[in-house]
């Protein structure tokens, strides 16, 4: 399957004016797949929130065996934000370990690189996508709606109870129907007419 790298034309609008004001004027932000020389620009990343407790932590050899399911958002030749989509069925995917530089914080990587993932999905021909979050109104602005864990047994059964928040879980499941894609792909499309 080949990627196609969203260059800044496709950017949201946010992030070019932030990136327009910015003191040193940083290039574009492309979006392409992780390679294994990201991954310990992503092992940076992720444990920076694993640390706040807003995304779990991911081991480096984690990092390394599953380089193929992230997607990155690249600014001036570094890693600026990450996320992951794993498979779990030939209907559903699951969007993890979404996080952005904390300086980048509100300049559209997350939600570009979010966008990337559930077009990477759709062309996987699959059904669904969901994300436990504890940033549910970030998913909800999306386009995703809640759940209960137990409408995703596949995500409870391979990851949820293994993991040491199972009985404190704060998480939001959250689920996209990727069959809506099309269909906001296509107002926003006719909206620019």
């Amino acid at each position: 399957m080949s990627m196609e790298i969203v260059t800044i034309a496709q950017f949201p609008v946010e992030a070019r004016m932030k990136a327009s004001k910015s003191k040193e004027s940083p290039s574009s932000p492309v979006l392409r797949k992780a390679r294994p020389g990201d991954v310990p620009a992503l092992f940076k990343l992720i444990h920076q929130y694993a640390a706040e407790e807003v995304l779990l932590p991911r081991a480096l050899p984690d990092l390394y065996e599953n380089v193929w399911e992230f997607t990155v958002a690249e600014i001036d030749g570094q890693v600026a934000a990450c996320g992951a989509l794993r498979l779990y069925s030939e209907e559903l995917a699951e969007i993890r370990s979404l996080c952005v530089e904390p300086q980048q914080k509100t300049s559209g990587l997350g939600r570009a690189i979010t966008n990337q993932l559930m077009h990477e999905a759709a062309g996987l021909g699959l059904k669904r996508v969901f994300a436990l979050t504890v940033v549910a109104d970030f998913f909800s602005k999306m386009g995703f709606y809640p759940v209960e864990r137990g409408a995703l047994p596949q995500k409870v059964w391979r990851d949820c109870l293994q993991c040491e928040k199972y009985f404190r879980c704060d998480e939001v499941a959250m689920v996209f129907e990727l069959a809506n894609l099309r269909s906001i792909g296509q107002s926003a499309h006719s909206g620019a007419e």
